[in-house]
């Protein structure tokens, strides 16, 4: 083995340094002396660091040592010419000129190595950022770049793969091929060993000289490409889908950018507004706006929806409301959507609705005196004062126990007036609440309590205009009440609640009450001055026990009207059957017997056609006890005292047998509820108790 030259370096400076370091990377020669008058400058502490010796003098180290080499790198001219002198023969000077150039040389190199490192990291960084996989081989088919997508793709590590033979690695690479033919093969399929599909360019490489160096492959998953196409192909089917929803919806709706801009409106919204799609797409939101601010602004500026606002559309100014709401995408705002309604169509429905509803009005009033059926005396001395009444403009009273065909009467005398071509409208007026009594009756303006519906509310005498009303059970009405009707009867006007302005109206009052209304003007519950309004037309109208002989008749209208309901075919009623029902006093009057005779023909066998009196005695069994409709008359008992006593016993009955159920009480005995705890507090039949 060669043996290394020694070597002395004097001067221990930037240069110094440089010289040591190179000399003994390269180890060319071996330095064994380091020489410097500053025993603090670099080169000394490397040299100490490295087991060399060290001095202030290069005298004593040169006597020391036996030196084949010195470097001068003081840079003292006199330092050198001193060493020149003074070395031996075979002991070889450089100067210290020749050292500045070495260090300028190793400063040059190391930029060029720190750049080209530099260099090298960044392409790294740039092929590994990409998400194309990448390999490369040189002529020998060893990979020289391997990035980390192509780790990725085919599941083997960067580290594992550098300086491979290709081969070794991936059975399938067709890399070596393409080195060895120098032809390209772009776009190609390969199935790689962990069963991914691919597709990849495989290029050789060559240097300037035109000399073959390697070959390079660069090629993409394609379960990603497969996946963002089916993604496209999705967005598309949806975008598609979204189109013709928004183009064959019925709304209008209108869509814009987030500077507003038309982007999109459907047919609907070109009929509603009469805009065509090149007068709004691409111009600003406000061009389709006759009257108003622009909501699609709005909401784009806020960033919030808007909901039911109303302006004008169009050149027709077609009266709509607007709802119009952000499109934010990934906390981003892109646009707006809104959706258009046409008031005027809604007008027109309502208007529409209006008018059906009064003609609805108009078909309410739908028998006629043909429809009262009896021959009886009563009857028809009842029909021929209700046909008297239908001639004038009276008020009329109908009076009659519940049951009689009181609402029938109104009916008949509505359509054989001259009103017959307007409005009947029918109250009710025990099935009313009294707190809304006045306010369905009259009507109420703008505001008038907590829940008045904006605008106000005709009542029911405005509707009845130019007709009939039927005020039904008109013994039920409020003192409060009664004298407001008191002033539409006197002075045909009426008030609305919360207004103060008299409306006039021309209607045709029918009332009808089953109460004793001169007993409750007694006892004060009902005016007076109102009776002798009511009562101008009186007609009463006789209970069905009064005119029995009406009842075959009555069976024969009844059956054909029940035989359409029930879907039978029951002909009539034997003279045997007549006979027993003439027998019952029927307190429920025709309602009752209508009851009855629908009950009877259910329990009948479908095969039967005649009602005989074996079908009766079951329906007919809870007859009434004799003493139930009996009151001891004794000669002090007044009238009066008398029907009191009855009253009051026939509620404490009947609340025994329906064991205090007021409600079914009230139903059987044919008065409202309300009526029925008058009575009973009247009488103090709870105080007294039900025995």
């Amino acid at each position: 083995m060669k043996k290394l030259r020694t070597c002395m370096i004097v001067g221990a400076g930037r240069g110094g340094l440089a010289l040591l370091q190179i000399l003994q990377e390269t180890k060319m020669m071996k330095v064994i002396a380091m020489v410097d008058c500053h025993q603090g400058a670099p080169g000394i502490l490397k040299a100490r660091n490295s087991g060399i010796a060290v001095f202030e003098d290069w005298k004593v180290a040169l006597n020391q040592f036996e030196i084949d080499v010195i470097v001068e790198a003081t840079g003292d001219e006199a330092v050198f010419e001193e060493i020149r002198d003074r070395r031996e023969k075979h002991t070889v000077l450089i100067p210290g000129s020749v050292a500045n150039i070495v260090l300028k040389l190793i400063e040059e190199k190391e930029v060029l190595i720190d750049t080209l490192r530099h260099q090298s990291k960044q392409q790294e960084i740039i092929l590994d950022s990409t998400h194309d996989g990448m390999i490369a081989v040189n002529v020998n088919e060893e990979v020289t770049l391997f990035n980390r997508s192509a780790e990725k793709i085919t599941g083997i590590s960067k580290e594992l793969a550098d300086g491979k033979i290709i081969g070794s690695l991936m059975a399938s690479s067709r890399l070596p091929r393409v080195l060895s033919s120098g032809k390209a093969e772009i776009n190609k399929e390969q199935l790689l060993p962990n069963g991914k599909k691919i597709i990849t360019t495989r290029i050789p490489m060559f240097n300037d000289e035109g000399k073959r160096i390697g070959a390079l492959a660069v090629f993409k998953d394609m379960t990603a490409i497969e996946q963002m196409a089916q993604e496209v192909t999705n967005l598309k089917s949806v975008q598609s889908m979204l189109e013709a929803i928004i183009q064959s919806s019925d709304e209008a709706i209108s869509v814009v950018d987030e500077t507003g801009k038309g982007l999109m409106i459907n047919p609907a919204y070109t009929r509603l507004t009469g805009l065509q799609r090149e007068e709004v797409i691409g111009k600003p939101a406000n061009t389709d706006i006759s009257e108003g601010e622009s909501m699609h602004m709005r909401v784009l500026r806020t960033r919030k929806p808007v909901r039911g606002v109303q302006m004008k559309v169009g050149p027709a100014k077609r009266e709509v409301v607007v709802n119009v709401s952000p499109v934010i995408v990934d906390g981003l705002l892109k646009g707006s959507v809104g959706v258009i309604h046409d008031i005027s169509e809604l007008h027109s429905l309502n208007n529409q609705l209006q008018r059906a509803r009064q003609i609805i009005r108009t078909l309410e009033a739908k028998y006629s005196f043909e429809d009262i059926i009896g021959k009886s005396e009563e009857m028809t001395f009842s029909v021929q004062q209700a046909k008297l009444a239908a001639s004038t403009p009276a008020t009329v009273l109908l009076r009659g126990e519940s049951g009689t065909g009181k609402e029938l009467f109104a009916h008949a005398i509505h359509n054989a007036s001259d009103r017959k071509y307007n409005k009947f409208v029918r109250v009710n007026c025990a099935a009313i609440s009294e707190s809304l009594f006045e306010s369905e009756l009259f009507g109420y303006e703008d505001g008038a309590f907590s829940g008045a519906k904006q605008g106000g509310k005709r009542g029911l005498f405005e509707e009845a205009n130019g007709g009939s009303i039927f005020l039904d059970e008109i013994g039920e009405v409020s003192l409060g009440t009664q004298a407001k009707l008191l002033r539409v009867l006197q002075e045909r006007e009426i008030v609305r609640v919360g207004g103060a302005k008299p409306i006039s109206i021309n209607v045709r009052i029918i009332a009808a009450t089953n109460a004793k209304l001169e007993k409750r003007i007694i006892d004060g519950s009902f005016r007076e001055d109102l009776y002798y309004r009511l009562n101008r037309l009186p007609i009463q109208i006789a209970p069905l026990r009064q005119r029995k002989e009406d009842i075959t008749d009555l069976a024969k209208h009844l059956l054909t009207k029940i035989n359409q309901d029930y879907g039978r075919n029951v002909k009539g009623i034997t003279d045997a059957a007549v006979d027993y029902l003439k027998s019952y006093d029927w307190p429920g009057n025709v309602r009752e017997f209508e009851n009855v005779l629908g009950r009877i023909v259910i329990h009948m066998d479908v095969s039967e056609t005649m009602i005989d009196s074996h079908h009766l005695p079951s329906l007919l069994s809870e007859k009434k006890d004799a003493d139930v409709l009996f009151v001891e008359r004794t000669p002090d008992k007044m009238l009066s005292q008398l029907v009191d006593e009855f009253e009051k016993k026939t509620i404490r009955q009947t609340l025994a047998h329906y064991e205090g159920n007021k409600t079914a009480t009230a139903k059987a005995l044919g008065v409202s509820l309300r009526n029925l705890y008058y009575k009973m507090e009247k009488h103090g039949v709870e105080k007294s108790g039900m025995q």
